[in-house]
């Protein structure tokens, strides 16, 4: 079930929030794990055993993490470091051992074969998110959760369950036990997810449409300048796509007295790779920095050690996104931009003048989003071919796109900045409150609308 979907909007969700409301204050967190795990069972049942499994299992580590920590710290780390082990190999398993099968079989070696098992729907954030509540109990940033109920609620929160953002135990502990919920901030994230759902179903359905045909023509009917709109395309889909549904994530979670923290700061108007990925995922970034980067040494340990970390983490990023070399490729890509930038390329951008650290940083960020979009390492070096000149700089094809489409293009560029957003400030002007439920009114009925008439509703980060 995605969010952009007839059944969540008109079914699922009133329901939800019906009940959600209807139950004293107590039951709320058994009804939010209850309703959660059905969402989560309506596309993959046979899975919801795993991710109740994986509760368990953590919040009865958690609990043999906290009880020893200030006693016997090594049976603590003894616990914590069985409990990364578990959650790491439920991960490898479903999503790395078809991976690990087929590349050892290339090399003549048949210990192990493929399984084809169908990997669960956002098996990578929730494994993260669970992960987060030991590592932060045996650092004592957190207290134990007491109730399995509240911890199960936490794990399986629909809002942010198959697709992000990544929230870790101790950003809403006290939420869950305690939360307050008003009108203002109900509407609040009511206009959110509204938002969200915009982004998805009016930006990113339609430009992806515009990639994936783009990517799909045969070498000779492409050009250049057709090439780069149709990588430009994949750009603004995966962003309104993925911010999109972080938006409605954070609206959801505002409706039932959650504060989210914010995933994407518009980061298309970076003039940096650097500050490209500290507005980027947001959520990621920083568990990789705290749970990985940081304990690695960070920059604690001299330059080179510095460098090796960099790239053990954004070699760990990419095999993230994915079980298939083009993502290993993609995130090691970022990490050498990331140590050059480091290194000196961050001096001389402050050098230059703001629209050509811009150009820069899209240029490195369309070329990395290339390998990101094929799964197909030589089918994305031929299209890195085509974009570098294999190919007629223009062609009447080229020509029929820029017209149909430049008016979506601008649309997309104008909607990744922040322009919209203070235009919208103007809706909190008392006189203009009527405003604000007639927007939000017309956002659903044409969201609605572009809904039933289509059928490319894909959401990219589900597969991850």
């Amino acid at each position: 079930m995605v969010f952009s979907s007839l059944t969540f909007l008109f079914a699922y969700l009133p329901v939800v929030l019906l009940v959600y409301f209807l139950v004293p204050v107590a039951f709320r967190n058994l009804v939010l794990l209850l309703v959660s795990l059905f969402f989560y069972g309506w596309g993959e049942p046979v899975y919801v055993v795993i991710m109740v499994f994986s509760i368990i299992i953590n919040w009865i580590f958690g609990n043999f993490i906290s009880r020893y920590r200030d006693t016997d710290r090594k049976r603590s780390r003894r616990y914590l470091t069985l409990c990364i082990i578990f959650n790491l190999l439920l991960l490898g398993f479903f999503k790395y051992w078809d991976f690990l099968a087929v590349n050892l079989n290339h090399l003549g070696l048949r210990a192990i074969h493929p399984l084809r098992l169908a990997l669960p729907i956002g098996i990578s954030f929730y494994t993260f998110q669970t992960m987060s509540y030991p590592i932060d109990l045996y650092r004592k940033e957190t207290d134990p959760q007491k109730s399995i109920v509240s911890f199960g609620a936490y794990v399986t929160m629909f809002p942010q369950l198959i697709a992000g953002p990544i929230v870790r135990y101790t950003d809403i502990a006290k939420q869950l036990n305690e939360r307050k919920i008003t009108r203002d901030s109900f509407f609040q994230g009511v206009m959110r997810f509204l938002c969200g759902l915009a982004k998805k179903v009016l930006l990113a359905n339609q430009i992806g449409l515009i990639h994936d045909e783009i990517s799909a023509l045969p070498q000779g009917s492409q050009s250049v300048i057709l090439a780069w709109l149709g990588i430009l395309a994949f750009a603004f889909q995966i962003y309104f796509d993925f911010s999109g549904y972080s938006d409605m994530a954070i609206g959801l979670g505002k409706m039932l007295g959650f504060d989210f923290l914010e995933n994407f700061q518009y980061p298309y108007i970076s003039r940096s790779v650097t500050e490209f990925w500290r507005r980027w995922h947001m959520s990621l970034s920083f568990w990789f920095r705290d749970y990985v980067y940081i304990p690695l040494g960070g920059n604690r340990k001299g330059l080179k050690r510095q460098i090796l970390n960099i790239l053990i983490v954004w070699m760990l990023t990419g095999l993230w996104h994915g079980a298939s070399w083009n993502f290993i490729f993609w995130g090691v890509f970022y990490g050498v931009i990331l140590i050059l930038e480091k290194l000196f390329l961050l001096d001389l951008l402050k050098k230059c003048p703001a629209w050509i650290t811009h150009i820069y940083t899209m240029f490195i960020v369309l070329i990395a989003w290339v390998f990101f979009a094929f799964t197909d390492f030589s089918a994305g070096l031929r299209y890195l071919g085509v974009m570098f000149g294999n190919a007629p700089v223009f062609n009447g094809l080229t020509l029929d796109y820029l017209r149909n489409y430049i008016v979506l293009f601008v649309l997309c560029a104008v909607s990744s900045t922040p322009l919209f957003k203070d235009k919208l400030n103007i809706l909190q002007n008392k006189k203009l409150a009527w405003a604000a439920p007639v927007l939000a009114v017309l956002c659903l009925l044409v969201c609605t609308a572009f809904i039933v008439d289509a059928s490319y509703n894909p959401f990219l980060y589900f597969r991850f």
